[in-house]
């Protein structure tokens, strides 16, 4: 919204990237703290097949909840205005 909006102009590119560093290590710690909990689970340990497809997932999923801190990072609006 408008606040939103008004802090993001007010905020440098370069505040920016700092926090977005932080919170970019903060989501892959977190992330593969969980894909290692994940993949103990029986039904991934026990079948190569599934933990392979499930390694592939965990490993490419951060991706998706990363592209809106980047976007933000790189000074664009997430949604277009």
């Amino acid at each position: 919204s408008h606040i939103n909006c008004v802090s993001a102009q007010l905020m440098s590119t370069r505040i920016r990237k700092l926090i977005g560093v932080f919170a970019l290590f903060a989501l892959v710690t977190v992330w593969a703290m969980l894909a290692m909990a994940i993949a103990q689970f029986p039904a991934i340990f026990s079948n190569p097949l599934i933990a392979g497809i499930y390694y592939v997932l965990a490993g490419i999923g951060w991706i998706v909840p990363a592209m809106p801190l980047i976007k933000w990072m790189s000074g664009r609006s997430v949604r277009q205005h």
